[in-house]
């Protein structure tokens, strides 16, 4: 038997849960148990493997503080139909969910804002750039 593909919007729509749940500090575990579900079933909606269904994704809004729409945000067209953004609009849009839906991308944003000095900033980015040119060598 073939292995199902997840749907895109399913897929942005688990990052998004993911996201917020990183964002507020809470686990997989604390979440499944607020929904009533494995922690499992949690990684599987994340994912986008499982589809949430209406009146789940309405619970997770509220258990996790934002609207429903929240979790279609930042769609890139390609996923939502839209035609109205670019293909290089989507790719960085799709680079960017990345980043901030993983564990190291949102502890470095999260450390980043702490940063109230703007030159130490900027020098972090600086720094961030030529290691980032480093690797591609």
């Amino acid at each position: 038997m073939a292995k199902r593909n997840a749907n895109p919007i399913d897929v942005h729509v688990g990052n998004r849960v993911r996201m917020r749940r990183m964002l507020i500090g809470m686990s997989q575990e604390k979440l499944g148990d607020q929904l009533g579900l494995t922690f499992q079933q949690v990684q599987k909606y994340e994912k986008g493997s499982n589809r949430v269904s209406a009146s789940r994704l309405f619970q997770m809004a509220q258990i996790l503080g934002v609207n429903v729409q929240f979790f279609y945000d930042d769609m890139p067209g390609s996923v939502s139909g839209n035609p109205s953004t670019g293909f290089s609009e989507n790719k960085n849009g799709a680079l960017i969910m990345d980043l901030i839906s993983s564990a190291e991308g949102l502890q470095l944003n999260q450390a980043f804002i702490e940063i109230k000095d703007a030159d130490v900033r900027r020098r972090i980015i600086d720094l961030v750039k030529v290691l980032g040119h480093r690797a591609e060598a």
